[in-house]
């Protein structure tokens, strides 16, 4: 079992910068796969980036050259890096875990936490 913990979500004015966390508690960290989803009002979740075990990454369109994901193993923590930041941009954040290879299909991950609120100001 892993437990995963967001943090660091908030109000930010467009084009504004904010980094966003997560904690993970429960099995070995580094054995998987990290993923950053996002969620808006009205709209299904969607994949925003992901990091392999050994820190390979994979971003959405969306994120490609604003967003840069993380991890540092020996924290037990992801993190996502969010640049010149957009209204639309504004959604719940969830981070997912699963063991293996890396996917964009949020169903396919195992756990996940309770999110964090990520609003940015027009």
């Amino acid at each position: 079992q892993v437990q995963l913990v967001e943090s660091g979500g908030g109000l930010v004015q467009a084009g504004g910068s904010l980094r966003i966390s997560c904690a993970a508690s429960g099995r070995t960290f580094s054995n998987y796969a990290m993923a950053w989803f996002r969620q808006a009002p009205g709209k299904e979740r969607e994949f925003v980036a992901a990091i392999s075990w050994s820190g390979n990454t994979y971003y959405a369109d969306s994120a490609k050259g604003r967003f840069t994901i993380s991890r540092d193993n020996a924290k037990n923590t992801v993190y996502l890096q969010m640049n010149s930041l957009k209204p639309e941009d504004t959604a719940v954040y969830y981070c997912a875990a699963r063991v293996k290879v890396i996917v964009t299909m949020a169903a396919l991950y195992d756990y996940w936490g309770q999110g964090t609120q990520v609003t940015v100001s027009s």
